[in-house]
């Protein structure tokens, strides 16, 4: 099932409505993400509700990578009608990949949680699949950091952040993964992962900075 523009379209609003009803974001930086043409956001994972808040923040409509096991019931149908990707992280998915690179090929927008799954948020650990995207694409990266959604103080409902609470997200300069030579090597995605992990590590000590985070 190719993933649907519109849908992502439909997607983007429904976050609007959700993120800005239930939380209050702050969006530093959103004239940093391309108008157009193809784009990767890397974001930084620390709480379930980084994906909808992107996707509600974002200036572009967003088609994300996501776990399978998130497709569940009638989730699964909701998320595919909004233009989002199911992943299965067990092996190397190859329906997933192609999806992936057809929303860039097409012009669209792929969000991508390097980290692979909910962590510290720090991008401390990065997957090769970052890089695999960046370089085979030649979409630009634009960092994205998602601040003060694991804030645990003041929660009405336990997994959330406290509702009305404020959420800082802040998008960096777009860049290039890859060396310029276009190639696809392990070596060459290893040294890209390696780039990407020092400009996505520097943009969050610049957000926190910024937001006193």
């Amino acid at each position: 099932m190719t993933a649907s523009l519109g849908g992502a379209a439909v997607g983007r609003r429904i976050g609007i409505g959700l993120m800005y009803g239930l939380w209050k974001p702050r969006v530093l930086g959103a004239w940093r993400v391309p108008a157009a043409g193809p784009v990767i956001l890397a974001v930084n994972h620390s709480h379930n509700i980084d994906g909808p808040m992107l996707m509600g923040t974002a200036p572009r409509p967003v088609h994300f990578l996501i776990k399978k096991e998130a497709f569940v019931g009638p989730l699964g149908p909701f998320l595919e009608g909004i233009g989002q990707l199911k992943v299965d992280r067990s092996s190397a998915d190859r329906t997933a990949i192609t999806e992936a690179l057809g929303v860039l090929e097409r012009g669209g927008v792929l969000g991508i949680f390097p980290e692979g799954t909910r962590g510290e948020g720090d991008f401390a650990s990065l997957r090769a699949g970052l890089a695999y995207f960046a370089v085979r694409s030649g979409a630009p990266i634009v960092p994205v950091a998602v601040l003060g959604s694991a804030e645990r103080r003041g929660r009405l409902v336990r997994g959330l952040p406290p509702l009305r609470s404020r959420v800082d997200v802040v998008f960096g300069d777009a860049f290039e993964a890859g060396d310029g030579s276009g190639r696809r090597t392990r070596k060459a995605l290893d040294e890209a992962t390696v780039r990407i992990q020092q400009r996505l590590g520097a943009h969050l000590a610049d957000a926190k900075r910024l937001t006193g985070r």
